[in-house]
C-alpha cells in the first residue's frame, strides 16, 4: 500500500465518520488481475479497501445521479471533468459532492499489453509501471515497453493531468508520457479513407454491434431518464441491432453528448465487440473545439455549450 493510498482511505473514513457524507465512491481490487471495481459504500470499515493502480479505468461520476445525499468520490481529471459537465447541467448540487482528486500519469490499457505481450492475462504475472516504461514479467521473464505503447489512446492527448475540481488532492501531477498523433492515429486512417471506404468501414463495424448499451450506461453524459431509443411514440429507430440503427444510434448519441464528452474512453472501453467508438467521440470532440473554442467540463461556472451564443462563432457550423 502506498502512502497517497493510505491518506485517500484515511480522509474517506473521516468523512464518513463525521457524517459530511453519506456514501464514498471510489476503486477496490477487481476480482481479476490487474482490474479495479467500483467500491460504493456507506460502511467506515470499507475505506481501507481502497486502491489507486495504473488499472482504475472507470468514470465513477456516472454513478452520482444515484444517491440524493452527500458524496465522497474519487476523481481523475476526466471523471472531474464529466462531474463539472454534470453540475453545469445541472444534474448534480457541488456542495453535495466531495471531490477527492487524484493526479493522474496514465492509465494502462490490458488490451493492449496482452497484444504487445502475446500472452493472455492469466499468463502474465505483474505489470508494473516504471517512469515512462511499462514492465510485464511473464513466464518468469520480463519485457519492457513504453509507456505510449500500453496506455490507453484518450490518456496519450490528454491534457489535463490535475482534475480542475477537488476538495482534496492526494498525489502530485507528474507529466503524461503522451502522444497526441499515436492518439489519433486511427482517427487519421478513417481521415484518409474516401467516402464510401469509410461508410463500409463503419457499415462492418456495427454489423457487429449487439445493441447491448454499454456505451450508452457508462457515459456520464448520456443522463437522460428515457433514451430517445427507447421511445416508441414516434419510434425513431428498431430496437433490433440492424447495422443501419446501430449506426443512427450511434451517431445521434454523440450528437447529444456533444459539448458534454471528456474523451475518458469509457464507451470505447466498455464495448464487448471492440467497436472503436472513441474515432467518433473524439473527431465530435475536435470539432466542438474547432468551432466554438470549448472544452467540456473545464469551469463549472461557464455556460453549457448548447445554451450559450457568441457573435464570433462559426457561420459554417450547418456544413
Amino acid at each position: 500500500m502506498t502512502d497517497t493510498e493510505q491518506k485517500l482511505q484515511a480522509k474517506a473514513r473521516e468523512l464518513l465518520e463525521q457524517g459530511k457524507v453519506e456514501h464514498i465512491i471510489g476503486y477496490a481490487a477487481g476480482s481479476l488481475k490487474f482490474t479495479t471495481t467500483p467500491l460504493i459504500t456507506k460502511d467506515k470499515d470499507d475505506t481501507s479497501r481502497l486502491v489507486i493502480t495504473p488499472f482504475i479505468a472507470n468514470n465513477l461520476s456516472v454513478f452520482l445521479n444515484d444517491f440524493k445525499g452527500k458524496v465522497g468520490i474519487v476523481a481523475k481529471p476526466c471523471d472531474a471533468r464529466s462531474l463539472i459537465s454534470l453540475i453545469q447541467d445541472q444534474q448534480v448540487v457541488r456542495e453535495n459532492v466531495v471531490i477527492l482528486g487524484l493526479p493522474c500519469q496514465g492509465l494502462i490499457d490490458l488490451r493492449k499489453v496482452e497484444k504487445l505481450t502475446g500472452k493472455d492475462r492469466d499468463d502474465i504475472e505483474d505489470i508494473a509501471r516504471d517512469g515512462d516504461k511499462v514492465i510485464v514479467t511473464a513466464g518468469g521473464k520480463k519485457q519492457e515497453f513504453t509507456a505510449k505503447e500500453a496506455f490507453y489512446d484518450d490518456c496519450l492527448s490528454c491534457e489535463t493531468q490535475t482534475p480542475p475540481e477537488y476538495d482534496f488532492l492526494f498525489g502530485e501531477a507528474k507529466p503524461i508520457p503522451g502522444d497526441k498523433e499515436m492518439s489519433l492515429r486511427n482517427i487519421k486512417e478513417l481521415e484518409k479513407m474516401a467516402p464510401q471506404q469509410r461508410w463500409e468501414f463503419w457499415k462492418q463495424e456495427f454489423s457487429k454491434c449487439i445493441r447491448c448499451y454499454a456505451c450508452r450506461q457508462v457515459c456520464p453524459a448520456c443522463f437522460c431518464n428515457r433514451c430517445f431509443i427507447e421511445e416508441t411514440e414516434p419510434e425513431w429507430l428498431s430496437p433490433l441491432p440492424r447495422w443501419q440503427d446501430n449506426l443512427l444510434f450511434q451517431t445521434t448519441r454523440m450528437l447529444h453528448v456533444a459539448g458534454r464528452c471528456t474523451d475518458c474512453g469509457e464507451c470505447e472501453r466498455v464495448c464487448p465487440v471492440n467497436i472503436p467508438l472513441r474515432s467518433i467521440s473524439k473527431k465530435v470532440e475536435e470539432i466542438v473545439d474547432e468551432l466554438f473554442q470549448y472544452k467540456a467540463g473545464m469551469d463549472k461556472n461557464a455556460q453549457r455549450l448548447a445554451t450559450a451564443y457568441e457573435p464570433t462563432e462559426a457561420e459554417d457550423l450547418m456544413r
